[in-house]
């Protein structure tokens, strides 16, 4: 499992664009900035539509007030639907990426067995991140609900 003072690996991830789906890779989207990256189960289940995409909608000014360049959200979800789940949320200021093979997620280590909820073998765990110019600085993984993940939790961490 990567750890803090780690490099991400170089990995595809997927946005959607006003021209279509897009592959961006993970040293592009983490090179020379400061960036909180957070991940969720699912796009539109419970907890991810209800609090914590929420919860980085509300506060992703004092995220960047405090030196964030970029305010990304993943999940092993196609493109489609993190575009739409993105627009659901009404708000820019987070970028959708999608992991929709999960190799982002297994690459990490962040990957988990969901099938006991109905939701596939290969999802994200919960978790979110600072990273300084494509090193991990903070790590939180949540293993039920949203304390240590929460948009609160990561702000008072920068």
């Amino acid at each position: 499992m990567i750890s803090e003072q780690q490099p991400l690996p170089s990995i595809d991830l997927q946005a959607m664009t006003e021209n279509g789906p897009i592959t961006l890779n993970s040293d592009q989207l983490f090179k020379d900035k400061k960036v909180v990256l957070f991940a969720v189960p699912g796009a539109f289940t419970p907890t991810c539509s209800a609090a914590h995409l929420p919860g980085y909608v509300a506060l992703a000014e004092d995220l960047k007030a405090k030196g964030v360049d970029d305010i990304y959200c993943t999940s092993v979800n196609d493109v489609f639907v993190m575009h739409a789940w993105g627009q659901a949320s009404g708000s820019p200021d987070v970028k959708m990426l999608a992991d929709g093979n999960g190799k982002f997620a297994a690459t990490l280590g962040l990957d988990m067995d969901a099938q006991g909820f109905n939701m596939g073998n290969i999802r994200s765990k919960r978790y979110a991140m600072i990273v300084d110019n494509g090193v991990v600085s903070h790590l939180a993984i949540d293993a039920k609900g949203l304390d240590q993940s929460s948009a609160e939790a990561v702000l008072a961490k920068l």
